[in-house]
């Protein structure tokens, strides 16, 4: 080999392979497992799996930080830090959230809420559906009412019964 020629690939080493760009994917919490070791794990493991599932959503989205689902993500995020909400179960349809006191079907309402983000920011908490909707300017102003609207004795967090067959 000439002097000029550069190097030889059949005697040099790959290059390194730049980083990615992106994170591992965090592990997905295996709920059914998570039940199996008591309402606490699973309620655990319910938070987590509707943060990465509307995180997923969101960025295959594009990613739009003023859409419902930043929004959803941002409320998400708030209700999890909050000691109160964070040990209940938390639901999740249309953008929308809510928390039970049951880990599976039926639901058992914890607290008169529903709350959802508006596209552009802002959100909506409902305290009944025959009464105006309260906005809130934040996620964490969000969570504060839901938190103000809860009853003291509002109950622990259960499994029903797993029925047969289903």
């Amino acid at each position: 080999m000439r002097p000029d020629a550069g190097p030889n690939p059949a005697t040099e080493p790959p290059a390194p392979e730049p980083p990615t760009t992106e994170p591992p994917a965090p592990e997905r919490p295996d709920f059914r497992a998570a039940l199996a070791r008591g309402p606490e794990a699973a309620v655990e493991a319910a938070w987590q799996l509707k943060m990465l599932n509307w995180g997923e959503r969101h960025r295959e989205r594009g990613g739009d930080p003023a859409s419902p689902l930043a929004g959803l993500l941002r409320l998400l995020r708030a209700a999890h830090a909050e000691p109160r909400l964070r040990r209940l179960m938390p639901g999740t349809s249309h953008f929308s959230l809510w928390f039970s006191l049951s880990t599976t079907y039926p639901s058992v309402a914890a607290g008169p809420t529903i709350t959802e983000p508006l596209r552009g920011g802002g959100y909506l908490v409902r305290f009944r559906t025959d009464e105006d909707p309260v906005p809130a300017a934040t996620a964490e102003e969000a969570v504060a009412l839901i938190v103000a609207s809860l009853p003291a004795d509002l109950g622990e967090v259960f499994n029903h019964p797993v029925e047969q067959g289903r």
